[in-house]
């Protein structure tokens, strides 16, 4: 099967990944993630039509800013190639001495992307009462674990404003519109916690928005997991699951 990679070369300012990252693509599948949402989806949309008319290998340097619908504030240059490069597909890694504690507490996951599924995969077994949404069903993965609710919603913050108040929110959806008015509405509606996936730069704005619409933005963390474990979705989903565990405490 025909396939062209997707390589970061370079990044400047806040980024979603590192130079280096790569994924394979082809007409009908994806291998590996470069990150951010809008910009893989652009990406990917590109290397397709490259595959398509069999067109030349090419590299574009595009600014993660409103053209995408994103504000990280940084660039990122991308290489599209035939020639194979590593993709960074990897299993999440499992906290296996969590796996007998039961909580019951609710877990709202907003997107249904590469960081949504790998936080999916990485939630021990009863530990949360998931519901898993994003706004289109070719998003979910062909196979979704039993205990998760799959909900779609093609207005995202409206629905937010109806979760349960007790619920802990993870937002990881492919625009950052979306984001930010999950988290206005979220901030609305409360919540036991609230992460919002982005950088630094992505949450100073954030925040700048929600204090001119009258909100505290205090109560949402962002970024979120563990940064020293890298930004791949697997890590991401391992640092943020971890931290939401620890803050828990198993029933007597």
């Amino acid at each position: 099967m025909s396939a062209l990679y997707v390589e970061i070369l370079a990044t400047k300012g806040s980024t979603p990944r590192d130079a280096g990252t790569a994924m394979k693509v082809t007409a009908t599948e994806t291998f590996g993630t470069i990150g951010g949402g809008a910009l893989e989806y652009d990406a990917t949309a590109r290397a397709r039509a490259i595959l398509a008319a069999d067109g030349p290998e090419e590299t574009q340097t595009l600014p993660l800013g409103p053209g995408l619908g994103q504000c990280c504030g940084g660039s990122v240059t991308l290489q599209f190639t035939r020639t194979p490069r590593p993709t960074d597909q990897i299993d999440a890694t499992r906290d296996t001495t969590r796996e007998t504690q039961a909580y019951t507490a609710p877990m709202w996951i907003w997107g249904a992307g590469h960081v949504g599924r790998a936080v999916v995969r990485a939630c021990p077994s009863h530990s949360f009462k998931i519901t898993w949404i994003d706004s289109a069903a070719d998003r979910f993965p062909a196979e979704v674990p039993e205990a998760v609710t799959v909900t779609l919603a093609s207005d995202m913050p409206m629905l937010a404003a109806h979760a349960p108040a007790d619920a802990h929110h993870l937002i990881f959806t492919y625009s950052h519109d979306i984001d930010l008015a999950l988290c206005a509405a979220l901030l609305k509606r409360g919540f036991a916690s609230c992460g919002l996936i982005g950088s630094d730069t992505k949450w100073a704005r954030f925040q700048k928005r929600l204090r001119a619409a009258g909100l505290d933005p205090a109560p949402v963390t962002c970024p979120i997991g563990d940064k020293s474990l890298g930004k791949h979705p697997d890590a991401i989903a391992r640092g943020t699951v971890g931290m939401l565990l620890s803050q828990l405490k198993a029933p007597a």
